[in-house]
């Protein structure tokens, strides 16, 4: 009886159509709702990558724009003060006032120079803590995400 038993349960008759469809549809149902779940999910990280590019280009943008403006300031004020130094130096009636004079601008120079690198920097610093402001924004939101996950 123990061998009838066995066949009962392996035997094709045993099967319900019905419940194997039932457990189908949901299989393909659940497999459906994962689908567009995942597509959503992608579809929003596309987006928010896509509006990330485009701020991080932005500030890239106005901050090579804002370091070329200081680059044209330091260049226009070297150049109008070489300018005048040559002048004064025309009017020059000694060496030693020659080289008095010569040693003052150097002096002037050097700390001109000074002042528009840390302009530079710190303008520098501004730029790239803009640029890489989005794509620090962006990476927080992935990793809290990822999180709640």
């Amino acid at each position: 009886m123990a061998t009838k038993k066995t066949d009962d349960v392996f035997s094709i008759a045993s099967i319900d159509p019905a419940k194997l469809s039932e457990s189908f549809r949901e299989f393909a149902e659940k497999g459906a709702s994962q689908t567009k779940e995942a597509y959503a999910k992608m579809k929003e990280a596309a987006e928010d990558a896509t509006k990330t590019v485009e701020a991080t280009l932005e500030s890239a943008q106005a901050g090579s724009v804002e370091l070329g403006l200081k680059a044209i300031e330091a260049l226009r004020t070297n150049a109008e003060s070489s300018l005048s130094h040559m002048e004064a130096l025309l009017g020059v009636k000694s060496v030693s006032e020659l080289f008095e004079l010569q040693t003052a601008f150097l002096r002037k120079q050097a700390e001109v120079v000074v002042e528009q690198a840390k302009s530079l920097q710190e303008t520098s610093k501004k730029v790239a803590e803009k640029v890489a402001a989005p794509g620090k924004s962006a990476a927080e939101k992935a990793m809290k995400s990822f999180k709640s996950v």
